[in-house]
């Protein structure tokens, strides 16, 4: 079998999305969509390795404004064989990552300290606030010239959502897609220590221990029964924003075999 855990130097949190079971018996493809953490320090052997042999054409870039300003452009940036969307999943309006945007932000306090409550339910506001850009996202894995890598700055949350969504329509099994979403922390620790070192997420994560962001395989699950129950499914939810039947072939003719 096909590793599905990619190793790069500038980066933490990056697997394949081949190698899912899906429900009519088949597996999700190599090398067509990947999912990652933040692309910034990616390294020359990385963007290399990236742009060769894993023929990667399109970055999805899930991250605001704010984030993506502060940090500069990325490696990728400057390859002329690979198109940047930047398609962000939250309302514009933090001064850094958008923590500042508290009333959308799935945290409350309590005695002083930030609590994350209830990511699962948190993430249907991605679908409610940025739902051209969610439709723009898959849309771009499944009509890219070659592979595709999403990512934002963990490669969790957003990245999480997103490639949940494109594995739905697809077909993958649900368990699966779950288990997807909660291998991210297995690197916890890496993901948010890479993070800290930066100015652009270290105010928003030096009170907060690594555990505390550390998936849930109950979020998703939660994710995706709102995404049932709000809204009749991933597919209802995408023609409700545009989607068409001849964008659903594209896609998982992309990603089944």
């Amino acid at each position: 079998m096909t590793q599905r855990w990619i190793d790069l130097i500038g980066a933490v949190n990056v697997r394949d999305l081949g190698g899912l079971p899906t429900t009519d018996g088949g597996t999700t493809r190599f090398g067509r969509v990947l999912r990652s953490d933040n692309l910034q320090s990616l390294t020359a052997h990385d963007v290399d390795r990236l742009t060769g042999a894993l023929g990667v054409t399109d970055v999805v870039d899930l991250r605001t404004t704010v984030e993506v300003v502060s940090e500069g452009p990325g490696p990728l940036t400057h390859e002329p064989s690979v198109t940047v969307h930047h398609l962000s999943l939250y309302p514009e309006v933090g001064e850094r990552t958008d923590v500042q945007a508290d009333p959308l932000l799935p945290w409350n306090t309590e005695d002083g300290v930030k609590i994350w409550e209830s990511a699962g339910v948190y993430y249907t506001n991605y679908l409610r606030h940025r739902p051209a850009n969610v439709v723009a996202a898959l849309r771009t894995m499944a009509y890219g010239a070659g592979a595709t890598i999403a990512h934002c700055a963990a490669g969790k949350d957003r990245t999480g959502v997103v490639c949940a969504l494109a594995l739905s329509v697809a077909g993958v099994e649900r368990d699966a897609i779950v288990d997807d979403y909660a291998q991210s922390g297995e690197r916890i620790e890496q993901i948010i220590g890479r993070l800290k070192a930066s100015p652009t997420y270290a105010p928003d994560l030096d009170d907060r221990p690594a555990s505390s962001q550390r998936p849930n395989a109950q979020d998703m699950h939660t994710f995706l029964r709102h995404v049932d129950a709000d809204f009749g499914g991933a597919l209802t939810w995408l023609r409700q924003h545009g989607w068409t039947a001849a964008d659903t072939d594209a896609l998982r003719a992309r990603l089944v075999s």
